[in-house]
């Protein structure tokens, strides 16, 4: 059987590694030169991530890896990030007088952080919480995560799940659940920030989301000696070595149909190549309609709401990263519901936003030349649906980053840049990310788990879907977990030689 998957991101790299060892032919057709797709790079003397940087759930590349043979091991170095977090807030609350606290998966250490900054009452309810976590994580991934589902129906099977969720409140406001156990509203915000990255205030997110501040504040947070790209390189060179074929430069431009059934794909100059089952991974909404021009793509992505988009600026710097800093940061705005209100509600840019900081050359000094550093600066904004115009304010909202770098210490003077790159939505929309957003469809509750638009097309039972715009959605590891269910599909339709 010739099996075409659509993208080496990280989504038809998972998806080609789950098949590689199935017996058919395999070909993985990527438009760029690489592969990486939204992990991808700036290159240069700097080697800059331009899409996600923080690694979580590292067993889902390892699983991928050794299906189709390897050892992850052997293919990329994997350092822990400790700790994973280093949040600051701008009122200077914090024990070290730094206005910070470390954010440690280790269990014990984070409790004695937690101690120094709040007292003894609110650490012994961390490692309450942190149990509360681990529950709803066993019950959660296995069950609503790592699943195909076949209608809104399937998420009541087995009831037994399903009723441990809500007991777990996972159908309780995240914010809530977080309330229940710390009284400290830094605390709070450590622990439930992460529903930003599902497209969601934190004060309006379900209790299901708490699961990934366990993926990444107790399951730890990783990165790649040479960046992030390494992942999908290592995962490519896995699937190449089980027989996948990779064609780059080859974009795909349409999916051709006969009787019902995808026939094949056409790629740019009118070439066409014979699939049997066609797995797509482009971001869905813009691919569904620039490939199937004369369908019309399903309603749960025709009136989906989309997440917030991201503001990035990426800098090669003429200095080392300061030591105060950790790999990672969050620097905490000091409104909070406000925040959120604008960005989501009212889709304004924020007053005084929460933005993500990486350092990596803080991890790996080998990513810039000597003595220099990189940062990446990721800050949540409105998509293409809201109300800043990005041609006229991308300048504005540039010179604000900057200043907030200096202000906080991350750079010392604008005269320190080496080279610089900005994102803003229309960027991203230039991508093929619908509505100008990484972060594709948003996750509230009708928009997950058996809700989100299925990985099965409705009209052709030859075409399956990959990605954050569908099952189970954004994310590392979602995306990850997306091209196994796609793969899973066929191996169960019988789609072993």
């Amino acid at each position: 059987m010739r099996i075409a998957i659509i993208g080496a991101g990280l989504a038809g790299l998972s998806a080609a590694c789950h098949l590689a060892r199935s017996g058919h032919q395999i070909t993985v057709y990527e438009a760029s030169d690489a592969p990486g797709g939204r992990a991808g790079t700036v290159g240069g003397d700097y080697i800059i991530d331009n899409g996600p940087t923080v690694l979580t759930m590292v067993e889902l590349v390892e699983e991928a890896v050794s299906a189709a043979g390897s050892r992850l091991s052997d293919l990329v170095e994997l350092i822990r990030v400790d700790p994973a977090y280093r949040a600051f807030f701008s009122d200077g609350r914090t024990h070290d007088g730094e206005g910070s606290i470390a954010v440690y998966a280790d269990t014990e250490a984070m409790r004695d952080e937690i101690k120094l900054l709040a007292g003894e009452k609110e650490a012994d309810a961390y490692l309450r919480f942190v149990a509360h976590l681990a529950r709803l994580y066993e019950v959660e991934f296995p069950n609503f995560i790592d699943r195909n589902f076949n209608s809104p129906l399937s998420v009541l099977r087995p009831p037994g799940s399903f009723y441990s969720l809500l007991r777990l409140r996972g159908f309780s406001r995240l914010d809530k659940v977080v309330s229940s156990y710390f009284k400290d509203d830094r605390l709070r915000r450590i622990f439930s920030f992460q529903a930003l990255y599902a497209g969601l205030s934190p004060l309006k997110a379900l209790g299901i989301y708490a699961v990934i501040a366990y993926m990444d504040s107790v399951k730890g947070v990783w990165f790649p000696r040479g960046g992030m790209n390494q992942v999908p390189r290592a995962m490519e060179a896995a699937a190449a070595a089980a027989g996948v074929r990779f064609e780059y430069g080859a974009r795909v431009e349409r999916l051709v149909t006969s009787g019902g059934m995808i026939r094949g794909i056409e790629l740019s100059a009118r070439r066409f190549v014979d699939a049997d089952v066609v797995i797509a991974t482009p971001d869905r909404p813009l691919f569904d309609q620039a490939a199937l021009p004369n369908r019309r793509i399903p309603a749960r992505l025709r009136y989906a709401e989309y997440s917030p988009s991201a503001f990035l600026m990426l800098l090669g710097t003429k200095e080392s990263s300061p030591p105060a800093f950790a790999h990672h940061n969050i620097f905490f705005g000091k409104p909070w519901k406000e925040s959120f209100e604008a960005l989501l509600d009212r889709r304004e840019l924020m007053r005084d936003p929460s933005v993500l900081v990486s350092l990596p050359t803080i991890t790996d000094p080998t990513l810039a030349p000597e003595g220099k550093g990189i940062v990446y600066a990721l800050e949540p904004v409105p998509n293409l649906a809201g109300k800043v115009d990005w041609l006229n304010e991308r300048g504005q909202v540039r010179a604000a980053m900057l200043d907030r770098l200096q202000k906080w210490g991350v750079l010392s003077d604008p005269s320190a840049i080496a080279t610089e790159t900005t994102i803003d939505p229309l960027d991203w929309l230039d991508r093929g990310m619908a509505l100008g957003t990484p972060f594709s469809v948003s996750h509230r509750f009708f928009q997950s788990g058996p809700f989100r638009a299925a990985n099965q097309d409705p009209r052709y039972s030859n075409l399956l879907w990959a990605g954050s715009s569908t099952v189970p959605g954004v994310g590392i590891p979602m995306v990850l977990t997306s091209g196994k269910l796609a793969a899973q599909r066929i191996l169960e339709a019988g789609g072993r030689s």
